[in-house]
């Protein structure tokens, strides 16, 4: 009887244990037994989990016992373990395949690995971005992924100060920027300059501090039936990190073998808990960075025929080429917060801001003349000045929403806003035409562009079968402010006349889209998938793009992919309705060109008609070989095809291409006092095709250590499709609309190839990394004559990092960027002073590879407790 009692309490008290629910504790290592920070511990089917802090240990209150724990980490197999009334276990993750890791990118019904999805997807850890010494994660990715380029601008205005990117060279418009999962707002620049990716618009990458992400997935394959416009290259989701259970403090810097370029930041990450589950991780970061300067000294000045005293005591003719000045701060948060097993809260988000300063054409004072007294200091002989062009940027990012269960679907409810504006100020110079009455510097105006999202997905799977819904309501907003009188009035400031009030606009437009998905396991090694999507934007229409892909598992070893997709790119608010004037260099001379929008009655009495939506065809095909847990390649061919793609017309003036007067031209040039005119119009047709390839080898014995080895290759051409696409009215401007110039923007502005040979090495607390990057040939087209042409040959850029941790709390890293003071080509003009502004530049830039910093020293401590 006395046993039968104990046995009752005894199963009471498991009963009343389970209902009021347990605290567990523990620790997950490696098979070595060192402890795994950041692996994520999660209570099964419910949204309740932490992340296991430096030591590798956890505390998780769970709602009831016997519960099931699932264990994940990047890089190691996952585990579930089933407690049965223990308030302490040990977990130990083994190492596995990349290729195992769990992606939630491209899969809108059921979450998959990346050997089970059927198109290619990478998935980079913080640690591997970090590795490359690089200071903001669009260069940080430029070395980690070979499609993917983006190179700092110079001489450029607002442009210098964002970087153009761009997904397999096909633009930075058509490669869609998600942050955990929601589509991130693009910025407020329209690239105009003469860099890659000129008349684009793409997301300010600067704008989300490394310190904040945990991963970031590229899906590497056309996703407009599944996410919309701008994914037709594909689409970066940057997975910002959660609840972490320890503070970590960064602190870096770094400066260039030539000794400029000085930087130095400075970040904290810290999780805040609350509630039973609830967390807001919080990213604080500061920087600053100095300018680089890389100019030519030509000691005379060709653009200008210019040969005297001035020009051999200046050789340099004034210049500063190079990067930015910038300081930067930035707060990010990522919050979850669990209300029952069913439904979580979640909002993230942040607010960047930064203040650059980049450099315009030196005024020698053969230029202009006399600068009033008013940038020479008294009692000082005039020596021509140099114009600033200086920025304020600011981008705000928030989201909020709820996952739930809304019956037998998974729902996600959520509504975001986004918005990115950029203030001008042109310093250090004068307006002429005011005299000595004229300010030093200048309010030129502003752009912001902003758009609210709301989305609603649910998604289910039958057996086999798994479909995905959604829906999507979107409002866009484009605005111009204009500057200050003094800043364009007749003629404007030197280098930059202000946005003036004609330019002043505040323009918005809706869409509303919806999409399908679903997906069908034939058996457990064949696919197939489908996608399809409807939207309809308030100016221009609407449009429906689907998706057909599959992928075939060969045993155990490899998989087999392939994809056909339509697409499309809605243009940009502000391809629509940007105008300006800018001072730029033509035809050796240096004048107003004058930007008028789409709109605009100027461009409608020249027949172009208004913008409608770019459209493309996606084939893709690819395979995967695991050879062993520790070895994987992987091949994929693409082929995307882009029809009535925008672009950024050349100068168009009062004579055509065969020198024949254009009335109707010269009266705008006239009337609004420019010498050419530009405007946005769907006049080219693309192909691009290539093959990304790679390799890793990892966990190899080596020295006492473990050594990793990986290799990435991009093989990529783009070329134009039939002729340039130009309104009757202006048929002899093809070549004035599309030159030679601009399109090489397009097919030869990026490598044609890239290749990435690294690898990693660890020993106890010791760890390195080498990384070998081939950036391939680009190529410079002259607007007219192909014998000016010039290819820069490829370069390999070399760059070398160590880390140690010196103990639990602090750890050390350095790194040497660029480890052989590599440069591209030197410019050669082949008789056309234009081409190097009279030998202002040494370097490239209206192509690019690299840059042009050379070898980098960077080094930093991390503190974590």
């Amino acid at each position: 009887m006395y046993k039968k009692n104990k046995i009752i309490v005894f199963m009471l008290l498991m009963c009343f244990t389970s209902m009021i629910g347990q605290t567990i504790k523990g620790k997950v290592t490696d098979e070595s037994g060192t402890p795994l920070p950041f692996v994520n511990v999660l209570e099964k089917e419910t949204v309740n989990g932490v992340s296991t802090d430096e030591q590798g240990e956890f505390v998780l209150n769970v709602k009831k016992m016997p519960t099931t724990l699932v264990f994940s980490f990047v890089g190691y197999t996952t585990v579930e373990k089933t407690l049965y009334n223990v308030s302490y276990v040990t977990i130990i993750l083994n190492e596995d395949n990349v290729l195992d890791e769990i992606v939630l990118t491209g899969n809108r019904s059921k979450p998959r690995t990346i050997l089970d999805s059927a198109v290619p997807i990478d998935n980079i850890s913080v640690r591997e971005l970090q590795a490359t010494g690089q200071t903001n994660i669009d260069q940080m990715l430029t070395y980690t992924v070979p499609s993917y380029n983006s190179s700092n601008q110079t001489i450029s205005d607002a442009t210098a100060h964002f970087d153009p990117a761009d997904l397999r060279g096909l633009g930075p418009s058509r490669t869609l920027v998600l942050v955990n999962g929601k589509r991130k707002n693009q910025s407020a620049l329209v690239y105009v300059n003469d860099t890659p990716g000129k008349g684009e618009v793409g997301v300010d990458m600067k704008s989300i501090p490394t310190a904040a992400i945990e991963r970031v997935e590229v899906l590497r394959d056309g996703a407009s039936a599944q996410y919309g416009s701008d994914a037709v290259a594909g689409v970066v989701n940057i997975i910002l990190k959660k609840n972490i259970d320890f503070t970590q403090v960064n602190i870096n810097s770094g400066v260039t073998k030539e000794g400029d370029g000085f930087n130095i930041d400075g970040d904290v990450n810290h999780t805040f808990t609350f509630g039973e589950g609830g967390f807001v991780n919080t990213t604080l970061g500061l920087s600053y960075q100095e300018n680089t300067n890389r100019a030519g000294e030509p000691g005379k000045d060709d653009l200008f025929g210019v040969d005297n005293q001035w020009t051999r005591d200046n050789p340099d003719l004034g210049m500063i080429i190079g990067q930015p000045e910038m300081k930067k701060g930035d707060l990010f948060v990522n919050a979850e917060y669990p209300l029952n097993d069913n439904t979580k809260l979640y909002a993230f988000g942040g607010f960047n801001m930064r203040q650059g300063k980049s450099f315009a054409l030196y005024r020698p004072p053969y230029w202009i003349t006399d600068d009033f007294g008013l940038l020479t200091p008294s009692g000082e002989t005039y020596n021509g000045f140099q114009p600033t062009f200086e920025t304020d940027i600011q981008d705000i990012l928030f989201t909020a929403g709820s996952k739930f269960k809304l019956g037998e679907f998974d729902a996600d409810l959520s509504a975001n806003f986004g918005r990115n504006n950029v203030d001008y100020t042109i310093g250090n110079t004068i307006n002429v035409s005011l005299g000595a009455n004229s300010p030093t510097s200048f309010d030129a105006g502003a752009y912001a562009f902003s758009n609210i999202v709301g989305n609603f997905d649910v998604s289910r799977s039958f057996g086999d079968v798994s479909i995905g819904l959604g829906v999507e309501a979107r409002e866009e907003r484009f605005e111009v402010t204009a500057g200050e009188e003094a800043s364009y009035v007749d003629g404007g400031a030197q280098s930059f006349p202000g946005l003036q009030p004609s330019n002043a606009l505040d323009e918005k437009r809706t869409n509303i889209g919806g999409y399908g998905t679903l997906d069908w396991d034939v058996s457990e090694d064949f696919l197939i998938g489908g996608a399809i999507r409807y939207e309809n934007y308030s100016d221009f229409g609407d449009n429906i793009s689907w998706k057909m892909s599959s992928r075939y598992k060969i045993g155990e070893a490899g998989v087999l992919r392939a994809s056909y997709s339509t697409g499309f790119r809605a243009p940009s608010l502000h391809q629509v309705y940007l105008s300006n004037v800018q001072t730029l260099v033509s035809g050796g001379t240096i004048s107003n060109q004058g930007t008028f929008n789409n709109v605009s009655p100027v461009i409608q009495a020249l027949g172009v008609d208004p913008l409608f939506a770019e459209t493309s065809k996606n084939i893709s095909a690819g395979i995967t070989v695991k050879a062993s847990n520790n070895f994987t390649i992987s091949l994929d061919y693409y082929n995307v095809r882009v029809e009535d793609r925008v672009v950024f017309s050349g100068e168009i003036g009062g004579t055509d291409d065969n020198g024949n007067p254009n009335a109707t031209v010269q009266q705008i040039l006239d009337d609004y006092d420019v010498t050419s005119i530009k405007f946005f119009i769907n006049a080219a047709d693309t192909k691009t095709e290539g093959f990304d390839y790679t390799m890793r080898y990892k966990n190899i014995d080596f020295a006492a250590g473990k050594l990793g080895l990986n290799l990435a290759l991009n093989i990529n051409r783009t070329t134009l499709e039939g002729e340039v696409k130009t309104p009757d009215n202006l048929a002899n401007y093809k070549n004035a609309i599309f030159n030679r110039k601009e399109q090489s923007r397009i097919i030869s502005s990026r490598p044609n190839t890239k290749l990435l040979f690294g690898g990693d090495y660890k020993y106890k607390k010791f760890t390195a990394f080498l990384n070998n990057t081939y950036f391939g040939e680009v190529t410079w087209q002259h607007a007219t004559d192909p014998n000016k042409d010039q290819t820069f040959t490829g370069k390999v850029i070399t760059d070398l990092s160590f880390g140690y941790e010196i103990s639990d709390m602090i750890s050390i890293n350095a790194q040497v960027n660029n480890l052989f003071d590599v440069y591209p080509d030197e410019i050669d003009t082949k008789g056309d002073v234009v081409t190097d502004l009279g030998g202002r530049f040494r370097y490239p830039w209206e192509v690019n590879q690299f840059g042009f910093n050379g070898m980098t020293f960077r080094g930093g401590l991390t503190f974590k407790f």
